[in-house]
């Protein structure tokens, strides 16, 4: 494990991730490896749970991790993985609560009135859903997200822990819109000849889980 990610899903992370695999820290897991793969929720819910997780073995094989569920366990992970980067994505909080609210939001409201059914992707399996639920929706945000401003603390109040947190040589906060520079600045490598990934709009989510396009 070379990359720990810490910031919270709908930040860019499905850019981060094709840009960390390009960049040579892949595989890279992210919430859509757990939704192609439900065997993978298993060590997260139970470290949702209280239980302890062997992150080295529940781990082995990935290079990095980006997004939830990975970013609800940052410090455990950088317990265990302790010469690996922690990577903090952040964005403007109206933008990121909007992209939640019509994408992963949405879907798993859809979800549980079993109306998601999937496109490219598959809608989320039922371990999964739990897995989402106890993580995302109850645990980092009590049940509160739709409170717009208890969720602006709530993750106000995680980036300023992280950042309080972790040493500044281990810690590279970054924002996607930014590119290539400051991230491969940050973790030490060149920058790419190819443009920087730009993956997972709110378009491109909604059609890959078969949902309809927001309306204007």
């Amino acid at each position: 494990m070379k990359v720990i990610g810490a910031g919270y899903g709908r930040t860019g992370t499905m850019s981060q991730k094709g840009a960390l695999e390009q960049l040579g820290f892949g595989p890279c897991l992210h919430m859509i490896d757990v939704l192609r793969d439900p065997s993978l929720a298993a060590p997260w819910k139970a470290a949702a749970a209280g239980e302890r997780v062997d992150w080295v073995a529940a781990l082995d094989g990935w290079g990095s991790t980006i997004d939830w569920p990975a970013c609800a366990f940052w410090e455990q992970h950088m317990e265990a993985f302790p010469d690996a980067k922690v990577l903090l994505s952040v964005r403007d909080k109206e933008a990121w609560h909007r992209s939640c609210l019509t994408t992963i939001y949405e879907a798993k409201e859809m979800a549980g009135r079993g109306e998601l059914a999937g496109n490219t992707e598959n809608a989320p399996a039922g371990v999964v859903l739990e897995m989402i639920n106890g993580i995302i929706w109850d645990g980092t945000f009590h049940g509160r997200f739709l409170d717009k401003q208890y969720a602006f603390e709530v993750f106000d109040r995680h980036v300023a822990e992280v950042k309080a947190k972790v040493p500044a040589d281990r810690l590279v906060v970054f924002e996607v819109s930014d590119g290539w520079g400051p991230l491969c600045e940050g973790l030490g490598v060149a920058v790419p000849d190819e443009p920087f990934p730009h993956l997972n709009d709110t378009a491109a989510f909604r059609q890959m889980l078969g949902m309809q396009p927001v309306s204007v």
